[in-house]
This record gives structure tokens, sequence and C-alpha cells, in this order.
């Protein structure tokens, strides 16, 4: 049996453990909240300047792809500069971007696939993960045309089809990398994961090739 000592020792340890396991927890809290205050804050910069730039063109159609890339490449750039936060900031830009378009009445759909092109096309440019920034902006996308009252599916069908697209003109593995991380995204979506990924057909003969 054990002494009262060893009976206290046994406390003292599991209250210091569970002093640090919640000094953890508070300091995860504390920085979840503050990715989520950076978040919106990128939301709506991107958003109001976005919207503000189509206000003084007065041109939302020709002007909206040029906007989108130097939106875009502004963000890459920032974040290159800091040598962190791209994850964060992707979906975030991705957002306010169709939010800014949505505010002038411009076509969210258009924005959304250039937006998420732009962004898969910028990672790659600057070596980036592509599969991931592709994954960050479609979610930007879709949570924007959620948030507006937009067409959600549509909005998903659009962004995955530019991702994939855009993924194809840099290459196989990235086009693969790419499907495989947006699979997730379109699950639930009506119609869009059987127009996007249609099943393949197993033949008989199987050598086994690359594809």
């Amino acid at each position: 049996m054990m002494n009262n000592e060893s009976v206290n020792n046994i406390k003292r340890e599991k209250e210091g453990l569970g002093k640090v396991g919640a000094q953890v927890k508070d300091g995860i809290i504390g920085c979840l909240k503050g990715i989520n205050e950076i978040e919106a804050e990128i939301v709506t910069l991107v958003r109001s300047t976005v919207s503000n730039t189509f206000k003084t063109t007065g041109d939302v159609t020709q002007e909206s792809v040029n906007i989108t890339k130097d939106v875009l490449k502004g963000a890459l750039d920032a974040t290159s500069e800091v040598g962190a936060g791209l994850m964060v900031s992707t979906k975030s830009v991705a957002k306010g971007v169709v939010m800014g378009v949505n505010d002038v009445g411009g076509d969210v759909l258009r924005a959304a696939e250039m937006t998420v092109k732009g962004a898969v096309k910028g990672a790659y440019e600057t070596g980036a993960d592509v599969a991931l920034v592709a994954r960050r902006s479609v979610d930007g996308v879709v949570e924007a045309a959620r948030e507006i009252g937009g067409n959600v599916e549509e909005t998903a069908k659009v962004a995955v089809t530019g991702a994939i697209e855009t993924a194809g003109d840099i290459g196989n593995t990235a086009v693969n990398s790419v499907k495989g991380i947006l699979v997730g995204v379109v699950e639930g979506v009506k119609d869009v994961a059987s127009s996007l990924f249609p099943k393949k057909k197993t033949g008989t003969n199987d050598s086994g090739s690359d594809e």
C-alpha cells in the first residue's frame, strides 16, 4: 500500500500535467482565434479593394480577369515576403475576390473560376504546393458563394473545373494531385462529382502502364 506521501506526490504530478495541458489548450485556442481574425481581415481587405476598383473602372466584365490576377499576385508576393501564411491567405483572398465582385454586380461564377485558376498558376510559379493551394482557393470561393446566397453547386463545379484545367497545363503530376485533393470538395454536391470525376471503365486488358 502507498503511504500518504506517495499519494500526495501522485496528486501533485497529475495536477501539474493538468495545468500544462490547460496551458497548451488555451495557447492553441488563442492561436486559432488569431488565425480566424487574420482570415477575416484579409477577406475584408480584398473584398473592399476589389469592389472599390471595379467602382472606379466602371467595367466589371473586362477588368475582372486583370484585377483578379493582380489581387492574387499581391497576396502571393506578400506571403512569400513574410515566409508563411500561404494556406491561410489563399482561402481568404479567394473568398474576398468573389464577394467583392458580387458587391458590384459582377459575374460571380466567372470570378470564382478566374480566382482558382490564378491561384493554381501562381502557386506553381512560386513553388508552392499546387494541390493545397487549389483546395484552399476552391474552399474560399465556395464559402463566399454560400455566404452571399449564390449557387454553391455551380460555383463548386466551375472552381474545381478551373483548378483541374490549370493543373493540366502544368503537368500530369499536378493534375493527379489536384484531382485527389478536390474529390472531398465535391462530395455531396449534386451532379458535380459525377461530371468532373467520371468512373474509369475497367477493361480486360490491363497492361499496368502509367497513363
